[in-house]
């Protein structure tokens, strides 16, 4: 079997609905759907893509055979969302402009790209990867 990408990602929220907002506002996520207060599904790749980010409250499937005890099964995470260069300043100044902290850039020299980094309303680390124009030779 060979894998074909990242298809999914879902994220434990304490309210779906302020996530919703803030994947939707600040990160610029576009909406797929929302069915009230239990999930929230967001296109999370280039347009065409079939890569989804999903907010949720409450359990998931198989949650019972976790090795983990109840209330630690998941815990924050990090990820990256790809910025063209162009993009990046107008995406850090819309997170900016919503009262929320961005670190950064810091230079990724080994992969020839720029990141910024900033906070959900849920503590989950994100950040705005943005790779940079190769040096003419």
């Amino acid at each position: 079997m060979s894998s074909k990408g990242l298809s999914e990602l879902v994220l434990i929220v304490e309210h779906v609905p302020t996530a919703a907002r803030f994947y939707e506002d600040v990160v610029g996520l576009q909406l797929e759907h929302e069915t009230g207060g239990e999930w929230a599904w967001f296109w999370a790749g280039p347009e065409g893509a079939k890569q989804r980010l999903a907010l949720h409250r409450g359990k998931l499937l198989f949650e019972e055979h976790s090795p983990y005890p109840a209330g630690e099964r998941f815990g924050r995470v990090h990820f990256a969302f790809e910025v063209a260069p162009e993009d990046v300043e107008a995406s850090v100044e819309r997170v900016r402009a919503a009262g929320v902290e961005v670190y950064g850039p810091v230079d990724l020299e080994w992969m020839n790209a720029q990141s910024w980094y900033f906070y959900d309303p849920d503590g989950n680390l994100l950040e705005f990867w943005s790779p940079q124009a190769e040096a003419p030779e």
